[in-house]
C-alpha cells in the first residue's frame, strides 16, 4: 500500500451527534473541524473518506449507555420505542442540519441520490452524502412519510434499530448470544420492504433479529446487505452475523459493511478502544472467506459507538487498510473493499 486508500463508508451516526452536541453551529462544525467525535470535514479529508451513509437516528430519551459493554456476559437493557411525531420531530432536525451543511459548503458537500450522483461528486472531489435512517419510527404506517423522505433524497433504510416497533424487532445488544433473539418482521414491517424495492431504497438488515434477516431475504428483490455488521463466529455478539446469515448474503450479490465498534469486534464483547487492529482485520478475512473480496466494504459506525484507538476517528482510517495491506491483501482488493464494492450494490439497489 504506497498511497492513500479513498473510501465509502457505509454508516456513521455523525448527523445524531451534530444535533445533540455542537452548537450553536452544527453546520460549521461540521465544515470547520470540531473537538469531539469521529467525523467532521477537515478530518474525513485527511483520512481519505470520499463520502458515506450519513444516519437519521431517534434516540429515546434515556439512551444506551457504553457501560454496559462489560463483563463476561451482557444483556443491555435497551430504551423503548420512540413515539412516531417526536421521532419525526428528531429526524427532521437532523436532516435539516445535513441540507444546511450542504448549503453552507458551496458544493464541497452534495447530497446524493443515485451511483452516478456519488461517483461524479468523486470525480470532482466533492464530499458525496446518502441520506439513511436508522431504525423506522419516524415513518408512519400508511408510510406516508416514507413517499416524503424519499423525495428529499432518502436511500437506505433499517426497519428497525435495536428496539421492537411497528415495523419488526430488534436486535438486543447482548453477549454471547445468536442474532436469533426475537421476532421478525410485522405486516407492517413487510410493506414497509415492498416499499422500499419499490422506490429503490437500500433495505438495511444490521439491526434485525436473525428472524427479521430472514423475513427480508424471503421478500426482498433486492440484493442482502448489513451497513454495519461484523462476523459472528469471531466475535459472539447477538449484532453479529452468522455463517449461514452471510452466505445468503452472498448468494443474493450483497454487502457487510465492517463495523468498527469494538464491542462488535472483540471476540470477548467489550467496548474498549484499547483494541488491537488484528481483531478487525480477521474479520475482514472471515467475511470475504465466506462472502469473497466483491462483497465487503466499510461501515465505520463513527460517532456512534467506541472505536479502536489505533482508528481513532475517520482521520485515522488509513490505519485499518494498512493492517490489511501488511495482511497481504493488494492494491485491487483495498479499492474493492474501500469503494468499489460499496458503489457497485448501491448502483443495484438505489440506481
Amino acid at each position: 500500500m504506497d498511497t492513500m486508500v479513498k473510501f465509502f463508508d457505509g454508516h456513521n451516526d455523525t448527523l445524531l451527534r451534530l444535533s445533540l452536541y455542537a452548537r450553536p453551529d452544527p453546520e460549521q462544525s461540521f465544515l470547520d473541524g470540531r473537538p469531539d467525535g469521529h467525523i467532521d470535514l477537515p478530518r474525513a479529508e485527511r483520512g481519505g473518506m470520499l463520502g458515506g451513509l450519513f444516519a437519521l437516528y431517534a434516540p429515546s430519551e434515556t439512551g444506551l449507555s457504553f457501560d454496559h459493554f462489560h463483563g463476561a456476559s451482557y444483556d443491555c437493557p435497551l430504551p423503548p420505542e420512540v413515539p412516531l411525531a417526536v421521532a419525526q420531530r428528531i429526524v427532521l432536525k437532523q436532516a435539516a442540519i445535513l441540507m444546511r451543511i450542504v448549503a453552507a459548503s458551496e458544493g464541497g458537500v452534495v447530497l446524493c441520490r443515485d451511483v452516478g450522483e456519488i461517483r461524479s461528486a468523486i470525480d470532482v472531489g466533492q464530499f458525496a452524502v446518502v441520506l439513511h435512517l436508522e431504525g423506522a419510527e419516524a415513518i408512519d404506517e400508511d408510510l406516508q412519510a416514507l413517499d416524503v423522505l424519499h423525495a428529499a433524497g432518502l436511500r437506505s433504510l433499517g426497519p428497525v434499530w435495536s428496539r421492537n416497533n411497528a415495523f419488526g424487532g430488534g436486535v438486543p445488544m447482548r453477549f454471547p448470544s445468536s442474532p436469533d433473539a426475537g421476532p421478525g418482521l410485522t405486516a407492517a414491517g413487510a410493506e414497509l420492504v415492498r416499499a422500499c424495492n419499490r422506490l429503490r431504497i437500500l433495505v438495511d438488515l444490521s439491526h434485525l433479529t436473525e428472524q427479521g434477516f430472514w423475513d427480508v431475504a424471503c421478500l426482498s428483490q433486492a440484493p442482502l446487505v448489513a451497513t454495519h455488521s461484523n462476523a459472528h463466529a469471531v466475535c459472539p455478539s447477538s449484532r453479529n452475523l452468522t455463517d449461514r446469515q452471510l452466505d445468503a448474503i452472498r448468494d443474493s450479490d450483497g454487502l457487510v459493511g465492517l463495523n468498527l465498534a469494538t464491542c462488535f469486534l472483540r471476540p470477548d464483547g467489550q467496548m474498549l478502544a484499547d483494541t488491537d487492529l488484528d481483531v478487525a482485520v480477521r474479520h475482514v478475512d472471515r467475511l470475504v472467506e465466506r462472502l469473497g473480496e466483491t462483497r465487503v466494504g466499510l461501515g465505520s459506525d463513527f460517532d456512534g459507538a467506541v472505536v479502536p484507538d489505533r482508528v481513532g476517528s475517520v482521520a485515522g482510517t488509513q490505519a485499518i487498510f494498512r493492517a490489511l495491506s501488511e495482511r497481504g491483501y493488494n492494491d485491487d482488493a483495498l479499492r474493492q473493499i474501500a469503494v468499489e464494492n460499496w458503489l457497485r450494490v448501491l448502483s443495484v439497489t438505489i440506481g
